[in-house]
């Protein structure tokens, strides 16, 4: 049976809503999510370290996408996330800590140490009292740290090139590295400082520079002996072991381990990131070590913040974004959990709306009910006027009327679902009040009929 016109629009409008719905839901659901990360230092690792992990997101085609906003340095990179105009940052915590950032992943620990040829007779930083102290020309964040070491050790930091003016004044030297041999050799330098990667190949060189430089081939390694003492005022900071023999192992350089101190370069993020969101950047960045390595080798250097349990890690000077920790203990949350608030959302809404169209179908039937009633009863009250009816048009006029709301009743009917009680009574009510009419009207057609018809009378009694 083919369905009315009207009905079909109805049913096609409808069906083109839930597509819409459908596609809105599925694109929303689906669409890549976009995260300003800010980077820094200018000319460090970290910056390509970041643009080559975006790339790989983009290439696999993940859910998750980097736009990369690189600064000048790390300062200004945490003003930015704390700004909120980044999700993500490259923080040194030594040098400037948004109160609004969370820990991801460390990208890269830095130690502080210093190498010094055995024949220059330093073992220790209280050695450095009158001596020139070497250091590449860097960052002003890493010329802070070194002051803070000598401050802690009982040392005046300077960086005049004139005369010592004091017995535990420290000169700072900034050199190049390719000046350091020479600096060396004329008595420019006593030690180097070094504040770096202990890993990386530039440590490396920078300790065989020295040992070159030395009578004997030896150096002197040392670097902050009390750290829990010096980290108690510096919680920003961090413990770091020089492992021995990390340079070399014959001779075993440094010939035992050496503890210390450092910073570390961090990716962060918002505190009000949702965790699914960090769990999922943090996994793709240790899933994608290895891929990065190839690309840019500092890669190798990523690793996890260090804690003992969930308390320790969320409750530590420098706290781990609970994303992030769902990632090193495997409890990511499930598609569920991610979206349970959306769930219980939608199904409390649709319970409304479902509730909300049963009212309005239920309201509308019963308009449609109260329509054929009205139709109904104005049958029987035509039935009851044709039956003193003695003008023939107005005859006529009743059965034209009858006609039409036989046909409104016949239309309420095609378009919507109608009881049966109610469709019988109409068509009970239109069979005699057409009948009524007809009858009046044919009694009018005979001659010398003047009236309405008479009563029938009542039967005689049994």
């Amino acid at each position: 049976m083919k369905l009315p016109a009207r009905r079909q629009d109805w049913l096609l409008l409808g069906l083109a809503c839930v597509l819409v719905f459908v596609s809105i839901a599925t694109y929303q659901l689906t669409r890549p999510t976009t995260l300003t990360v800010a980077v820094a230092p200018k000319g460090g690792s970290e910056p390509a370290l970041l643009q080559a992990y975006a790339d790989e997101l983009m290439r696999r085609k993940l859910g998750i996408r980097l736009k990369v906003v690189p600064f000048d340095g790390v300062r200004e990179s945490a003003e930015a996330l704390k700004a909120g105009k980044a999700d993500l940052a490259v923080v040194r915590p030594d040098v400037a800590m948004p109160g609004n950032a969370l820990t991801l992943a460390v990208l890269r620990e830095l130690a502080v140490f210093v190498a010094a040829p055995s024949d220059a007779g330093i073992k220790g930083f209280s050695d450095l009292s009158g001596k020139r102290l070497g250091m590449l020309a860097s960052r002003t964040a890493d010329r802070t740290l070194v002051g803070t070491l000598a401050v802690h050790h009982d040392l005046e930091l300077t960086e005049s090139p004139g005369q010592i003016v004091s017995k535990k004044a420290v000169t700072l030297v900034a050199l190049d590295e390719a000046d350091i041999g020479a600096a060396l050799r004329d008595r420019r330098i006593d030690a180097l400082v070094m504040i770096t990667t202990p890993t990386s190949p530039i440590a490396k060189r920078l300790v065989f520079l020295i040992k070159d430089e030395s009578a004997d081939n030896e150096i002197a390694f040392f670097g902050v002996a009390d750290a829990t003492a010096f980290l108690a005022r510096w919680p920003r900071l961090q413990a770091v072991t020089l492992p021995s023999g990390l340079f070399g192992g014959n001779p075993r350089l440094p010939a035992e381990d050496v503890a210390t101190v450092g910073s570390s370069y961090r990716l962060m993020a918002r505190a009000d990131l949702s965790r699914s969101l960090a769990a999922e950047v943090t996994q793709h960045l240790f899933e994608m070590r290895s891929a990065l390595a190839d690309r840019v080798p500092a890669a190798d250097a990523i690793t996890s913040p260090a804690y003992e349990d969930t308390a320790d890690a969320t409750s530590a000077h420098l706290p781990i974004h609970p994303g992030a920790i769902d990632y090193y203990e495997r409890e990511q949350e499930t598609f569920i959990e991610r979206y349970e608030s959306w769930i219980y959302l939608v199904a409390i809404l649709g319970g409304g709306v479902g509730s909300t169209i049963a009212w309005l179908r239920q309201r509308l039937g019963r308009i449609r009910r109260e329509r054929i009633e009205v139709a109904t009863s104005r049958l029987l009250e035509l039935r009851a006027a044709a039956c003193r009816e003695t003008d023939r048009d107005r005859l006529e006029a009743m059965a034209a009327e009858v006609d039409d709301l036989a046909a409104s009743i016949a239309r309420q009917a095609l378009n919507r679902p109608t009881e049966l009680r109610m469709l019988g009574a109409a068509n009970v009510a239109i069979d005699a009040t057409r009948s009524t009419v007809r009858r009046v009207s044919n009694l009018k057609e005979r001659p010398g009929d003047t009236g309405p018809p008479a009563a029938p009378r009542p039967p005689p009694p049994v």
